[in-house]
């Protein structure tokens, strides 16, 4: 039996989660996700697969996560006519976070275009549509938890609770030749931090060949937190957001976050620990998510937490773009919702250009921040941003709550992965940048976690699976140097340059200094390329 599994995504870096699986002559994609971060990350989401999307068998997916699913209606473009398998949860998730993803796509490359054509530039198409999220959905088959699916002939697969979101899982694959000789290995998706009134904690099986193991919080360990402390730390950011004089903006993940946020929010409120106001959930995909929530959402007890949130009159959803821009007009303490949570699209963008350069307003920051978002920028203390080519000065408040991650951290994703002892063979590490993935590599070493090495994969590098044995094949060309995904890039840069520009044109003591400045640069650049 030949295995090869190649990592075309989420490998050095935490977005694009994208891996297949060669089993003889079966080809399975564990995942098919969009890459966030840089415009340079994002650009390999225009172009065409490192495979060919034809030859795929099956999609196995771990749950509806964009950086997870976002790029399977692409598959289906490129001709993929197989099954997608996942649960049935993540499976009405993905209708409404795909269908959102084209919306965006849509609405977002007819601006680019309109800009385009002002500066003579070619048109580009969208990724794909909300059409096409639409026909995807017709490819996707419902999996239960705990239960054997059949792939393919010889190879069969079985999703376990990841406890990350609704319907996360992990997915074990058995892969068996004609002698009967098999090979287990686990994908772990997002594995949850555990200790959730939500949701429950990660499972998974112990006894493997090999383990794929997300490492986003790799490099961290985070104190632990009962439901009254997490509740009492967000009361006292509300204190201090109200005490600023200003509205909170919270940009936050459509799906769980925002959820999780509001019972929280509303229980500070109602209970008269923080000032009471209007909370508005200003993006329409949390709105449509609430719907998936309101059916499959259950706590430890068994109860839906979220069953009575529609009632709340502190509550207000704001599904249409007039409502949406009708918040600019509230006037007192309000709380805004609004996707997305790192910042780079949706309506938070134009709440962030109306409340960033004003001091008494306050953005926090709840979830992971890809390195090149705007919402990494503003956690790492830049004091100018541009959004859709306007400058802006960052005097807003902006504070970091790191308490809401679905993401276990480094010690739980250790405790983690020796649960699934014995690993006979390797560990393979994913979704971190640089440092989380090494740290937690290391601790996974010192840990003897599993019988072979701890291997952190390369984007679109190859391994050879034989048993235990794996073989790391030659590298092709890569798609990006190694380095690109966990740092800034060109386009980072150019915004930083215009910004500092703009600030010393700014201070320049009259017209004259600003003309000899400019003169300067324009010597420095030389003549402008001819088109």
């Amino acid at each position: 039996m030949t295995i090869k599994l190649h990592f075309f995504g989420a490998a050095g870096c935490v977005t694009g989660s994208c891996m297949l699986l060669e089993v003889d002559q079966a080809q399975v994609l564990i995942d098919c996700g969009m890459f966030q971060g840089s415009k340079t990350l994002k650009e390999l989401n225009y172009r065409p697969f490192p495979f060919e999307a034809p030859k795929i068998d099956a999609v196995l997916l771990t749950h509806a996560h964009i950086d997870h699913s976002g790029l399977l209606p692409k598959l289906m473009r490129a001709g993929f006519k197989g099954p997608i398998y996942a649960t049935p949860s993540t499976v009405e998730l993905c209708g409404a976070l795909l269908a959102d993803a084209g919306g965006i796509q849509e609405m977002e490359v007819e601006q680019l275009n309109r800009r385009n054509r002002q500066r003579g530039g070619a048109p580009i198409e969208p990724i794909y549509t909300r059409s096409d999220a639409a026909a995807c959905q017709a490819l996707f088959r419902h999996v239960g938890f705990d239960e054997w699916a059949q792939i393919l002939p010889g190879l069969r697969a079985r999703w376990w609770n990841a406890g990350h979101i609704l319907g996360s899982a992990s997915i074990e694959v058995e892969a068996k030749d004609a002698g009967g000789a098999s090979e287990h290995i686990l994908f772990s998706g997002d594995v949850g931090p555990g200790g959730s009134e939500f949701i429950p904690d990660p499972e998974g099986p112990a006894g493997l060949d090999h383990l794929v193991l997300e490492s986003t919080y790799g490099g961290a360990d985070r104190p632990v937190l009962s439901i009254a402390d997490r509740q009492a730390m967000l009361t006292d950011e509300l204190l201090k957001a109200h005490a600023a004089g200003g509205p909170l903006l919270i940009p936050a993940f459509a799906v769980e976050r925002t959820q999780e946020l509001i019972i929280d929010l509303l229980q500070a409120m109602e209970s008269g620990a923080a000032p009471r106001g209007p909370i508005f959930v200003d993006s329409p995909l949390a709105v449509s998510v609430m719907d998936s929530y309101l059916r499959y959402g259950k706590d430890q007890r068994g109860d839906n937490p979220f069953a009575h949130l529609r009632e709340s009159g502190w509550l207000k959803f704001t599904e249409a773009a007039s409502e949406s821009k009708a918040i600019e007009r509230v006037k007192g303490w309000h709380v805004i919702l609004s996707a997305s949570g790192m910042c780079d699209a949706g309506r938070v963008r134009h709440h962030l250009q109306r409340l960033l350069w004003q001091p008494q307003a306050t953005v926090m920051l709840v979830g992971y921040q890809a390195v090149g978002t705007l919402g990494r920028l503003l956690r790492d203390g830049v004091k100018d941003v541009r959004i859709q080519g306007e400058h802006i000065k960052v005097a807003a408040q902006i504070r970091a709550l790191d308490i809401y991650s679905g993401h276990a951290d480094a010690k739980t994703l250790v405790k983690w992965a020796q649960a699934r002892s014995p690993i006979a063979g390797s560990i393979f590490l994913t979704h971190g940048e640089p440092q989380s993935r090494d740290d937690v590599q290391a601790r996974l070493r010192a840990a003897k976690a599993a019988g072979g090495d701890v291997f952190a994969p390369q984007l679109d590098q190859a391994y050879r699976l034989d048993g235990v044995k794996v073989v790391a094949e030659a590298a092709p060309s890569p798609r990006l140097a190694p380095e690109t995904p966990a740092k800034l890039d060109w386009h980072n840069a150019r915004v930083d340059f215009l910004n500092t520009l703009t600030q010393r044109l700014m201070a320049a003591p009259d017209d004259a200094a600003r003309e000899r400045m400019l003169a300067g640069l324009k010597a420095q650049l030389g003549a402008a390329p001819k088109t």
